[in-house]
């Protein structure tokens, strides 16, 4: 009974109208973490400024056997973004700075890469900053060597170019909001965590959200977080001394992120324009609109508007899904590292807003009438960023990236984050594209298997060293078969995707060039880290 009450309580009269209307069962979709000793997620669907649905499933503390709550605390990842991305637009609004600065203005110790690198690039995702999570993860360091933020700037400084020119390109990256970060404590005297606490957090009511910038503090009610292991049981994945902010840091809950949505619909921070200004689309420099707002991104799902951002780090994964114009949002954040919770959130809205809905394209395509999965299966250079897609077929599901993707229709599934990748025969080539508003984000011609000679393979080996990454790759050669070691880490088999490419497992694509010549290099492309050079060591 207490749990009606307090749920009642978030509950607006237009949202308990529409709680009574429709009360759709999702426990099922959650099912797998309704048992002991599991972690699992907490819920939260809002419609009109209300709860209609609150509810936890699992464990916070599998060790303690606490349960999750609708107060329990999440590390809520790259949805943090959003608050960064609000706390540069209220500074601004405060006369602290213009989203059209310069970032040297207030970080002159980064490069000059030849080209103004503005706020408003940083905040849509287009300035081109390499991401220095990808980096760490290149040089082979886990995240823990990232011991503080001037260790992070450092890392960031050191890179000799970037992804692509300002403008040019949308290309994801965790170093962008880091950097607001910083320009917020330079440009207002505050960090960012006491910005954002006087300027959003408090004024909202949110008292159990903040920017985790001190891992010496306690947070009540924080999840520890989990991944799979073997037997069905489950190991810690999280970290407490990670306090690096701006790409992620907020720790929040289901309660407070009500007030959160609320405030899109009546804003109480700064001017009225705030939610207009997180939900503008950024513009590339060809004129075109890319669907990366400020911290947001915007989309559709089956015929509706969305704006929504996920996260996933350590063992967290979260999801704040958002439908504007039906006043309709799901809040689903889990302490186990291969939860889908993009996937939960539309399936939430599938019960909830079904005759709304657009009729689902991919039902056609799941009922077996179109090409089986296997048909785009294989592996898919882009010639332009050298960046691989390799999909694999199971059961027929495609599989990129360690999950299943969703089919939108007959030749057509989607990524991680809901944008279509395109599959078509090209005189007899299998091409994959995924377009992103404004540009071609990807687009490569599925490739033959390549086996090159041993002397070809051979010219390859050798110690190259990063000075951007400060890191020795040691490429070798046994049996045919060429292999990558990153520092002490273990071996990466390296696939050829042509005469002197190389995909790298999850390092990203190698390409090398000058063969044996002792002066030769080889350059390493990630998805967000582009172009990193390292040159012959010995």
């Amino acid at each position: 009974m207490r749990t009606v009450v307090a749920l009642l309580l978030f509950l607006t009269p237009a949202a308990r109208a529409f709680s009574a209307e429709i009360a759709p069962n999702i426990d099922d979709l959650f099912s797998v973490y309704s048992k002991p000793h599991s972690p699992g997620c907490s819920v939260g669907v809002i419609r009109d400024g209300g709860f209609v649905f609150r509810k936890s499933y699992g464990e916070a503390s599998v060790e303690l056997g606490v349960p999750l709550a609708s107060q329990s605390t999440f590390y809520l990842a790259s949805v943090s973004k959003q608050f960064t991305a609000a706390s540069v637009v209220l500074a601004a609004e405060q006369g602290f700075l213009s989203l059209d600065d310069d970032v040297h203005k207030y970080i002159p110790e980064i490069p000059d890469y030849g080209h103004p690198i503005t706020l408003r690039q940083m905040l849509h995702q287009t300035s081109g900053f390499r991401d220095f999570l990808a980096l760490i993860y290149l040089s082979g360091r886990d995240i823990s060597a990232l011991s503080s933020p001037d260790a992070v700037l450092r890392l960031i400084v050191r890179q000799k170019a970037l992804n692509n020119l300002p403008g040019e390109e949308f290309v994801y990256s965790n170093s962008n909001y880091f950097l607001l970060g910083v320009v917020v404590k330079r440009a207002t005297g505050k960090s960012l965590a006491e910005f954002a606490a006087a300027n959003i957090f408090q004024p909202l009511g949110m008292l159990h959200t903040l920017f985790y910038d001190d891992n010496t503090i306690v947070v009540p009610n924080r999840v520890a977080a989990y991944d799979r292991g073997k037997d069905s049981t489950f190991r810690v994945d999280w970290s407490t001394t990670y306090d690096i902010v701006g790409g992620g840091g907020v720790v929040s809950n289901v309660d407070d992120l009500l007030f959160w949505d609320r405030n899109f619909y009546a804003n109480r921070l700064g001017k009225e324009s705030l939610a207009r200004e997180l939900e503008a689309h950024g513009v590339l420099n060809n004129g075109k609109e890319v669907n990366y707002g400020l911290g947001l991104w915007m989309g559709d799902y089956r015929g509706l508007r969305t704006v929504e951002h996920s996260g996933g780090t350590f063992g967290y994964r979260t999801e704040l899904l958002r439908f504007p114009e039906q006043r309709f949002s799901i809040i689903v954040l889990c302490n186990v590292a291969d939860a889908d919770v993009e996937g939960l959130a539309r399936k939430i809205t599938d019960r909830y807003l079904e005759k709304q809905l657009k009729a689902d394209s991919g039902a056609a395509a799941r009922s077996g009438a179109v090409p089986d999965a296997a048909a785009f299966a294989g592996t898919h250079p882009d010639p332009r960023t050298h960046t691989t897609y390799t999909f694999t077929a199971q059961n027929g599901e495609l599989i990129a990236w360690g999950v299943k993707l969703r089919r939108l229709g007959e030749n057509e599934y989607s990524d991680l984050v809901g944008n279509p990748i395109v599959f078509k025969n090209v005189n007899g080539t299998m091409t994959a594209s995924l377009t992103l508003q404004g540009q071609t984000f990807f687009y490569g011609n599925k490739v033959p298997e390549l086996h090159l000679s041993d002397s070809q393979l051979r010219s390859f080996t050798g110690r190259y060293y990063s000075d951007e990454l400060d890191a020795i790759y040691t490429v070798s050669q046994v049996k045919g078969v060429l292999s990558l070691r990153v520092g002490d880490n273990s071996p990466i088999a390296l696939n050829s995707v042509g005469t002197t490419e190389f995909q790298a497992g999850d390092l990203g694509t190698i390409v090398f060039s000058g063969g044996a010549n002792p002066g030769a290099a080889m350059t390493l492309f990630s998805r967000s880290a582009r172009g990193v050079l390292f040159w012959k060591h010995d």
